[in-house]
């Protein structure tokens, strides 16, 4: 993806991420990783749906929540956990 495309789009729309019932929060259980994996994942902003290149950093069996960086604001959300893909483990020494 343009870095430059995906910088308009985060400009002109708002993160839309999942809410606490539709992750399970205190319905499953929650996993945080201290060694959070590279992943593509598909967001939204506003309307647009997009791929992002993150980190996946807590999980449910339903859910992701990720963080990624756009011209250098770090974003996190939470979404499906079919919207993410190309898991790649961690790097040590993060």
């Amino acid at each position: 993806m343009d870095q430059r495309i995906l910088e308009g789009i985060a400009r002109d729309g708002e993160l839309q991420g999942l809410t606490n019932e539709e992750i399970g929060i205190g319905k499953y259980p929650l996993t945080r990783d201290p060694n959070p994996s590279d992943v593509k994942a598909w967001v939204r902003f506003g309307s647009v749906p997009i791929v992002v290149d993150a980190q996946v950093v807590a999980w449910t069996p339903a859910a992701m929540a990720i963080r990624f960086t756009v011209a250098g604001v770090e974003y996190k959300t939470w979404v499906w956990a079919g919207a993410v893909s190309d898991v790649r483990p961690a790097r040590q020494g993060r």
